[in-house]
């Protein structure tokens, strides 16, 4: 009799422990690189490891080191800058409508206000629709990394963009020491691996890789086009968000994992954790 008391007591106990004393199960389960650990809940963790290469600081740093090169190369070598003009210049004799509208769509796409817009739109559907922070924060860092590694470049090679005067058919001139990498491109290259990582293990994965290559060369064909960008100004670009999400990834995948353990698991989080 006493130890079925007992174990009366302690099953009523357990039922009225605190929620913020209950055990935390969320911390106790394997990691979203494993798909059925990720399916178990709803995919709302599936970023927190992200497709790593290996060697990632190596590669990162190779590839940071051909923008630099590359940027040096075209703003030192006398001509080059002047021979890559001239498609500048046959893109802005053949302007026609349909091509002009969807250049500039992209270029009000893809710049910094409606860019900003868009990716917090995203972020704030997967937080609170998806109820995926996770993924939330995870898809911001990445698709916003090309935008600050085109930043950092820009400083660092400072090259002029064309000069619209010397186009026959300017569409947005622009001047200043910016031209070297094109933040639109970068930005379409880190969203495109953005909304791949999304999409990854999906039957979505083909198409958003495939849309995301085309989209991303659209828009550097839309910058020269446009005429506000040389042809090695999109070549960097590529390589700079490349380089981005290469050290991007490699970081997140050694923190995320370990302040996800942390995350306190109480009434206020556990919609957003379980």
């Amino acid at each position: 009799m006493g130890g079925a008391d007992l174990s009366g007591r302690g099953q009523l106990a357990a039922e009225t422990q605190p929620e913020y004393l209950m055990p935390d199960t969320v911390h106790d389960r394997s990691f979203p690189s494993d798909r059925a650990a990720s399916a178990h809940n709803g995919g709302r963790t599936r970023l927190l490891v992200l497709p790593q290469a290996r060697l990632w600081v190596l590669w990162g740093i190779l590839l940071a080191a051909a923008v630099v090169v590359l940027g040096i190369a075209v703003t030192d070598v006398p001509g080059i800058s002047a021979g890559e003009l001239g498609v500048d210049q046959n893109l802005s004799l053949h302007h026609i409508v349909l091509l002009t509208g969807v250049a500039m769509a992209l270029n009000l796409l893809f710049g910094p206000v409606v860019g900003v817009l868009l990716i917090a739109v995203v972020a704030l559907v997967l937080l609170f629709v998806r109820r995926a922070p996770v993924n939330a924060v995870a898809f911001g860092l990445v698709a916003v990394s090309g935008w600050v590694a085109s930043e950092f470049f820009k400083i660092l090679v400072a090259r002029q963009r064309p000069d619209p005067a010397l186009l026959f058919d300017p569409l947005a001139p622009e001047t200043g020491a910016d031209s070297f990498p094109s933040g639109h491109v970068s930005f379409a290259v880190t969203l495109a691996f953005a909304v791949y990582f999304l999409a990854r293990g999906t039957r979505w994965a083909n198409f958003a890789a495939v849309a995301g290559v085309v989209v991303a060369a659209a828009v550097a064909w839309s910058r020269l086009y446009i005429g506000v960008h040389y042809p090695s100004d999109v070549v960097g670009s590529v390589l700079a968000g490349s380089a981005a999400v290469m050290l991007l990834t490699g970081c997140w995948n050694w923190l995320a994992p370990r302040a996800w353990k942390r995350l306190p698991v109480n009434a206020a989080t556990r919609p957003f954790l379980l």
